[in-house]
């Protein structure tokens, strides 16, 4: 988006809806599978969707509207498949964002489709870099809220009535009992689990030194690139949402090291084991205690 163009959809809040429902009437002309649990797998994070039973991967570049990463590390498949104890989920394996040239509610398309299509409780995660000097690369957060740092609204223009309200209430925007879940899984399977602010900036460029020391003073802990415009869009449509970032590197300026994508990724794909144990545990104790 250029300085001169407005960051206001320029699809129509009934085009909008007609564009979500034709994702999923797609997504059902291919599959009658159901989920009422849903997860973002964010960058390196993808391979819990292969671990799941009777996996049914359906490529975006398949699926009208739904647009497809470029991005190393997003695989760009919307997956249905069930969980070591049976529990059917929807996976998004990969998604898009604003700096790849994505508007807004291209951004959230995906996650708009999944709640459509029935998920009322939602992980997002994300790859974030940690503010705090005394974490380490490999830890793993849960989002108690974000700072949304981007410029932009997915809510920006006339508002899809169908979707949701016009002024959706985001004071839980990260649902407390979903989160209090996260935290009890990790401390019955002995993983260590941070909390902290997730500052969602627009990217792609690392932030600078200056950034982040302002980033620490407004409170937050960890930084990346995603995340904020799916949760603003699902609470508007009244979904239950929880996050997670894997932290995979200390932000600019607190090592004397330089930031790079690969590195991200290695240290995303090395905490797979602690990341699966979660999501299946969280998965669990969803069902079990019927929050969605």
């Amino acid at each position: 988006m250029s300085l001169h163009e407005s960051p206001v959809s320029p699809v129509s809040p009934a085009d909008l809806a007609a564009r979500v429902d034709a994702t999923v009437a797609a997504v059902r002309a291919r599959t009658s599978r159901t989920a009422r649990i849903g997860l973002v797998l964010g960058s390196g994070l993808g391979g819990f969707a292969d671990t799941l039973g009777s996996l049914e991967k359906l490529p975006y570049g398949e699926l009208p509207h739904l647009p497809s990463s470029a991005v190393v590390g997003h695989a760009g498949n919307l997956c249905f498949g069930t969980t070591a104890t049976g529990i059917e989920v929807v996976c998004m394996q990969g998604r898009v964002h604003g700096y790849e040239g994505h508007a807004p509610w291209e951004v959230v398309h995906g996650v708009r489709t999944m709640a459509k299509l029935g998920a009322q409780a939602i992980l997002v995660t994300n790859a974030a870099g940690g503010l705090d000097p005394a974490w380490s690369p490999g830890d793993l957060m849960v989002i108690t809220d974000h700072l949304n740092l981007t410029g932009l609204n997915v809510l920006t223009g006339p508002n899809a009535e169908g979707l949701g309200p016009r002024f959706p209430d985001m004071s839980d925007a990260y649902d407390p009992e979903l989160r209090a879940l996260l935290k009890d899984v990790a401390a019955s399977k002995g993983i260590s689990l941070r909390e902290g602010v997730y500052a969602g900036l627009s990217g792609p460029s690392y932030e600078t030194p200056a950034e982040i020391r302002m980033l620490r003073t407004l409170g937050a802990a960890a930084v990346g690139m995603s995340t904020v415009q799916e949760v603003i869009a699902l609470r508007h449509m009244h979904v239950r949402v929880a996050a997670l970032s894997c932290i995979t590197n200390l932000a600019a300026g607190i090592l004397p090291q330089k930031l790079n994508h690969t590195e991200v990724e290695e240290i995303a794909r090395l905490k797979r084991g602690d990341l699966l144990t979660l999501l299946e545990g969280w998965i669990g104790a969803i069902a079990e205690k019927g929050l969605a």
